[in-house]
């Protein structure tokens, strides 16, 4: 550690003791392992989320969903999914009658969300869905009292929660490491490529907010701990873009949390943005890239010395420490740390980001 203060070595020891936590869990993994049906075999699924079961200690890969017979038959090869286990959308609620099948995680366009999670509870699965959590805040909440009414447990397909450099941000936000915390800066956009579903709103439910931006507002909520009060929002979009004849490109939106803290933050599908920054009273927190696939790299400015922090290599990357967070609190009867909650309670301020933008005027938010 280049200039090291003890506040500094204490937080790197504290990620390493995180560190080897999970690999002492992993050395005393359970021989019972948690069934997954992924449904939906798009680019994210088939290129980030199953190859990652690889690295899962107490998940794996069970079955498919999809309404393309030639990926189910190319996938369930390359995975050893049997035919049994490959379903159609037209048959999905046959999930029900397999019992390797412990929970299903959606990967699916974001109108369709609310539906699948639906359907996977009331067939006796446990549900992970990917974020947005839906496209309302009342699917959200429709979602979780399905969820409830049928026992199972609901998770939200967070990654950066259990990437080892933003959960080391987190600690070190919130514990004052470079004093309280007054500002956070929060930037995701990339320039989005046209003809794919998410500029569709009747898929999407929206454009750049429903997608990159999601990861700004998280992150300002999770640096903080808080739950904003209040949010203004101004959008920037270019109609005689032909990507953009129904969503929205750029929006700027500012959060006002109960503490006083304000984060401004950044969502846009027309220009390359992934970052945050944590600005307290000693100094700053610099996430750039925060919130990528791997590659993520932080750096801190505290007593007048700018250093990078680096962390050694997880024992399992952020995919399948997602994957089986919901498997152990499967199997040990635990709540997931982002639980459904945490989905209803972005939708319930990315409306409110919306709202503000088209209003042109501040918006309070929970009252």
């Amino acid at each position: 550690m280049a200039t090291g203060s003890r506040r500094e070595l204490l937080g790197g020891l504290g990620a390493g003791m995180m560190l080897a936590g999970m690999a002492a869990r992993a050395a005393t993994a359970p021989s019972r392992r948690i069934g997954y049906a992924v449904v939906g075999l798009g680019s994210y699924a088939t290129r980030q989320i199953m190859p990652n079961f690889a690295g899962c200690d107490h998940a794996r890969l069970v079955a498919l969903v999809s309404g393309t017979p030639a990926k189910l038959e190319q996938y369930g090869a390359q995975y050893g999914i049997p035919s049994t286990h490959r379903y159609s959308y037209a048959d999905f609620d046959r999930i029900r009658d397999n019992p390797d099948i412990d929970a299903v995680y959606v990967v699916l366009p974001n109108s369709l969300h609310a539906e699948y999670s639906i359907r996977a509870a009331q067939a006796g699965k446990h549900v992970m869905c990917e974020k947005p959590m839906a496209v309302s805040a009342a699917e959200c909440e429709a979602m979780i009292a399905a969820c409830r009414k049928a026992g199972k447990k609901l998770m939200i397909g967070y990654r950066s929660r259990f990437e080892p450099y933003n959960r080391l941000a987190i600690d070190l936000a919130r514990g004052g490491h470079v004093g309280p915390t007054r500002f956070i800066t929060a930037e995701h956009g990339f320039p989005i490529r046209p003809d794919q579903w998410r500029l569709d709103r009747p898929l999407s439910g929206g454009g750049s907010m429903m997608d990159i931006g999601i990861y700004s507002l998280n992150a300002a909520r999770y640096l903080t701990g808080e739950e904003p009060v209040e949010v203004s929002a101004i959008e920037s979009t270019d109609r005689n873009d032909p990507r953009f004849r129904t969503v929205e490109d750029r929006l700027s939106f500012t959060l006002r949390f109960p503490s006083g803290i304000v984060a401004n933050c950044i969502s846009s599908y027309s220009s390359s943005h992934n970052g945050y920054r944590v600005i307290g009273t000693e100094g700053w927190i610099d996430m750039e890239p925060a919130t990528p696939y791997s590659g993520q790299t932080m750096t801190i400015r505290k007593d007048g010395v700018t250093a990078p922090r680096t962390l050694p290599a997880p024992a399992k990357n952020q995919f399948a420490g997602q994957l089986d967070h919901l498997a152990e609190c499967i199997l040990n009867n635990r709540t997931p740390i982002v639980a459904g909650q945490e989905g209803l309670a972005d939708l319930r301020v990315i409306e409110a980001i919306y709202r503000s933008a088209a209003e042109r005027t501040s918006v309070r938010i929970g009252v």
